[in-house]
């Protein structure tokens, strides 16, 4: 019989950087006793993202960050859109070129992760937010 869970994971940044949600994540799966799914993350933000990354080495995240932070960076000149602040239009650009949503197979109870593969929620804005994450699992 297929089987399946909602909930919503409230994610607190510290402003602009990648923020890992692994273990919630996993614990999330684990709670619901489905052998083997889909789990589904929805980002419900358009200023923040979510990525799939290495997770054993922290200058992975800081070399993530100074990229996007060239890639989209503030720049007054650059943008029309500005009316939450010169970081705004950059983080709907980091947003765009990253993703709202991950789908990973769930498998044994836990979700199918690489070695080093971790689950971030990447925050675009230099102020922290509280950010909505969206967790569906569906499976048997």
């Amino acid at each position: 019989m297929t089987r399946q869970a909602l909930e919503h994971l409230s994610v607190d940044t510290r402003g602009l950087g990648l923020v890992e949600i692994t273990a919630q994540v996993r614990r999330f799966v684990e709670r619901q006793s489905i052998d083997m799914g889909l789990l589904t993350l929805f980002c419900r933000h358009t200023s923040a993202s979510l990525l799939m990354q290495e997770n054993a080495d922290p200058s992975v995240r800081r070399d993530i960050e100074r990229y996007f932070s060239t890639l989209a960076p503030e720049d007054a000149q650059r943008y029309e859109h500005d009316t939450e602040g010169p970081d705004d239009m950059p983080a709907h650009l980091r947003t765009a070129l990253t993703q709202t949503h991950l789908c990973v197979p769930v498998e044994r109870g836990q979700p199918v992760l690489g070695t080093w593969q971790g689950i971030y929620v990447f925050e675009h804005r230099r102020h922290p937010h509280t950010r909505d994450i969206v967790l569906h699992v569906i499976g048997t």
